[in-house]
């Protein structure tokens, strides 16, 4: 409210100046002074703000600067590469791929290419046509009944509530025009999510969708939802990028009935999720519920979501798949960089693993315990171009979801106020007004064409460093600069397991500490 309160003001203000401009006789210049002195006098009696006690009216000036601050950064100070969490550079590239626009750029690269940092990849004198690249990977491990057929790139988890219906309604029609996935978030499966695209059913630990009136988990409510036939993958969250072991945030000013009821929460609240799950406490639980679902949704793929934490906490996950036999079909790596909507700035700046390194970690560890050819992983975090899908491949992944790349491609300008219920393009916000110029029918396109503009760029990036199939990309693919002098492969910046070591006595030191303080009944 304080945004558009000071949008309205500036623009009295500015009415007020310019009527003083053009009256010339005295009494109505009076007259235009009058809301000017009572502002005057209330600014010297107030006793919140010192500079308006200090300096009545003029005061204000500062208060409209700090206003329109974030948009004169945006679009007057900051250069392509130098705003976050996605600079102007990256959010141009997603709004051309949306609008099926021309998305190249002359005169070659404006990046330091001698700078530490940068990254690249090798290419081959022998390259693939895009045509004979592999564009999709098969989810399910030997437990799964159904497994799924998925794209390299599909919408990461992002709730109604959190998004408007307008907006889950155009990502999910936009997933259905271009055969991807669109991953529900902890919100729920709500009407605006069965528009006909392919569904990743994601359970948080509010259980929404599949509750009872308790808030725990029921049996039969995640039955009847996780059987439909838009559901293809089913997602457990422990926790997330953007604030990890926290539990999920809707601000009270996003709540409308419509979601308490699907929810099934009070309104005029924030509607907090726990931090931890009750439907289990111990990695052996965690695999004991994969299983449940994976039978209760008639043997479709199950995994879970994490932002890595402490690391003997998911070697006890990997002792837990030991000792039960017990397989999810994938992981979800959320990368600290991660996040769409609200979140305490303390967790989302100073909490979590980075993505790259969180998945050369995921992907050794289910090496070390020689399951990895059994469990899918995808990566989740600032995923927005076809090098990015190929370095989180190269890394460890099998595929990639994208969430603030999805928003943008239906509208999103990056106006940082996902959390206020004040979105000015009807993406993240309940107000119907705002939702109103998002036109579902025009947006649907946008992230149609966006995965597929992005899916092109992927597949000509594989072919051009000589391969067929994305999963066959490694490590030693991927170069980094590391220092003025010396350049690196990634196999050479990061450790890689042989399988099944950490079952040998070969254990890095820099892991044993952590396998063997790990236990599978308790995180």
């Amino acid at each position: 409210m304080r945004r558009q309160w000071y949008l309205g003001f500036g623009v009295v203000l500015l009415i007020i100046f310019f009527t003083l401009v053009l009256l010339h006789d005295a009494i109505s210049f009076c007259i235009a002074l009058i809301p000017l002195i009572i502002l005057w006098v209330y600014d010297l009696i107030q006793k919140k703000h010192t500079i308006l006690r200090n300096f009545p009216v003029l005061g204000h000036i500062r208060y409209l600067l700090e206003f329109f601050r974030p948009e004169i950064q945006q679009y007057f100070i900051a250069n392509d590469e130098e705003e976050l969490p996605f600079n102007r550079e990256d959010r141009s590239l997603i709004y051309e791929r949306a609008k099926n626009v021309r998305d190249t750029i002359p005169f070659g690269t404006e990046r330091d290419i001698l700078k530490v940092g940068y990254t690249w990849a090798l290419h081959s004198l022998a390259p693939k046509h895009v045509s004979t690249v592999e564009p999709r990977i098969l989810v399910g491990g030997p437990e799964c009944k159904k497994p799924y057929s998925a794209s390299r790139l599909n919408i990461s988890a992002m709730s109604f509530g959190s998004l408007s219906a307008n907006a889950i309604m155009a990502l999910n029609r936009g997933a259905k025009l271009g055969g991807f996935a669109h991953n529900t978030g902890e919100g729920g499966l709500s009407p605006y999510h069965l528009q006909g695209g392919d569904i990743i059913f994601q359970l948080g630990t509010a259980y929404f969708s599949c509750r009872n009136e308790q808030g725990n988990f029921d049996d039969q409510e995640f039955a009847k939802e996780a059987n439909r036939d838009e559901v293809k993958m089913i997602e457990i969250k422990l926790s997330q990028g953007a604030k990890p072991s926290h539990g999920g945030i809707l601000p009270a000013a996003k709540l409308t009935k419509e979601i308490a009821t699907i929810r099934k929460v009070a309104m005029g609240k924030d509607v907090i999720s726990p931090a931890a799950h009750s439907a289990f406490d111990s990695p052996v639980g965690l695999l004991h519920f994969v299983r449940k679902l994976r039978d209760l949704s008639g043997g479709k793929p199950v995994g879970f979501k994490l932002c890595l934490g402490r690391k003997d906490e998911f070697f006890a996950i990997c002792k837990a798949m030991i000792k039960t036999a017990i397989l999810p079909d994938f992981i979800t790596v959320d990368g600290a960089e991660g996040g769409t909507g609200a979140a305490p700035i303390e967790f989302t700046n100073s909490i979590g693993e980075p993505l790259e390194a969180a998945l050369v970690f995921v992907h050794n560890a289910l090496v070390g315990i020689n399951v990895r050819d059994k469990i899918r992983v995808i990566s989740s975090g600032k995923v927005v171009n076809g090098f990015d899908l190929v370095s989180n491949i190269a890394l460890g992944a099998d595929m990639c979801n994208s969430a603030r790349a999805m928003m943008m491609a239906i509208g999103c300008i990056q106006s940082k106020q996902c959390d206020a219920n004040t979105c000015p393009t009807g993406v993240a916000t309940q107000n119907a007004r705002l939702q109103r110029g998002l036109v579902i029918d025009e947006k649907k396109y946008r992230a149609d064409n966006f995965h597929k503009n992005t899916i092109k760029s992927f597949l000509e990036l594989v072919g051009a460093m000589g391969l067929n199939n994305p999963s066959d990309l490694k490590p030693e693919y991927l170069m980094r600069r590391v220092s003025a002098e010396c350049v690196k492969p990634f196999s050479e910046i990061y450790d890689y397991l042989k399988p099944g070591q950490l079952l040998s006595i070969d254990i890095p030191d820099n892991l044993k500490k952590y396998w063997e303080s790990a236990s599978a009944e308790k995180f």
